[in-house]
């Protein structure tokens, strides 16, 4: 329910209802002679903010290069180029916003990663969200493949139905997935190799610390059947509250990679609404020498986004 009139909700929130907020506290908080003016100015820079976010900077997007240094990592792989990106939520790069998804893929694609990784949050609700996309998503490709994992808004976890068809409903947007030729990882892993050397790229079901959320995640699953004593670990997780609560805990995995969070989709002088919910909603997050990196996302669910384009990610490994 909350996802279906998310959009509507926040229009009325930031084109009504702050605005007006804004107007009469000025009013209050100001001499009478100025108070209706400087409410009137107020009010219009929100109304300005709201109309900026939505139709501007929604649309910007960002290359992020960042880099993975380790000790662990086999030197077969030092420089191994990893593109991430996540939170598409591509039921709102519908219509006139298709483009932006064409845009990734083109961008991704001229990057010429070894792999590509998809953390999460495929659609908004629905699995059919995906199939007008899919000639796009297929067209992804790199050397060592496409990985995704589910995120929250990849399960039926905002549709109201009953289980029967909220399952059938979870199975479609898993075969959609792997129709544009991803490898959905479902508590499961793969291993990369170069000569002698692997890497494990492994794949978590949704988990996180908030409970009405799918909490599917099983890290002793996922890693099962690992034969090395030392593996090199690439762990994706749509949800970074995973990371402390059960990734550093139960397993060694070197490096985490989610989403999620959206970075807030608002960045105002340094400071993000994310910072209220997350202790780590944006970029590196280290245990020792163990990293989690959180993306902001390539698109969100309510087309807004404040000083915080999306992203596509490009995760360079190195070998220390």
């Amino acid at each position: 329910m909350i996802a279906r009139y998310a959009v509507p909700f926040f229009v009325i929130m930031a084109f009504v209802v702050l605005p007006v907020i804004a107007f009469f506290l000025c009013r209050f908080l100001f001499p009478r002679r100025w108070g209706k003016k400087i409410g009137a100015c107020v009010s219009l820079i929100l109304v300005l903010f709201a109309l900026y976010g939505m139709f501007v900077g929604y649309q910007q997007l960002d290359i992020r290069y960042v880099e993975y240094h380790s000790k662990d990592l086999p030197a077969a792989f030092d420089g191994y180029r990893i593109v991430q990106f996540s939170d598409a939520h591509i039921g709102t790069m519908t219509g006139m916003r298709k483009w932006m998804l064409q845009r990734g893929v083109d961008s991704m694609l001229a990057l010429h990663p070894d792999m590509i990784v998809f953390t999460g949050d495929l659609q908004n609700v629905y699995p059919e969200e995906l199939v007008e996309h899919l000639p796009q998503l297929s067209r992804l490709n790199a050397p060592d493949g496409v990985y995704s994992v589910l995120g929250n808004h990849d399960y039926a976890t905002y549709l109201q139905a009953d289980s029967l068809e909220k399952e059938a409903n979870n199975r479609r947007t898993q075969a959609l997935e792997r129709q544009a030729g991803w490898t959905l990882l479902m508590n499961e892993h793969r291993v990369i190799r170069r000569d002698s050397d692997s890497i494990v790229i492994a794949g978590m079901e949704n988990w996180g610390t908030v409970k009405r959320m799918p909490r599917r995640g099983d890290v002793a699953k996922t890693l099962a059947g690992l034969t090395s004593h030392h593996p090199f670990i690439i762990m994706l997780q749509h949800d970074p509250t995973a990371w402390r609560e059960k990734i550093l805990k139960e397993c060694q995995a070197q490096l985490t990679l989610s989403g999620h969070t959206h970075g807030g989709q608002a960045d105002i002088f340094g400071y993000s609404p994310a910072a209220l919910s997350y202790d780590v909603y944006e970029g590196w997050a280290y245990e020792g020498s163990r990293a989690l990196f959180v993306s902001t996302g390539l698109g969100a669910l309510i087309p807004f986004r404040l000083g915080l384009p999306g992203e596509i990610v490009v995760i360079t490994l190195r070998k220390e």
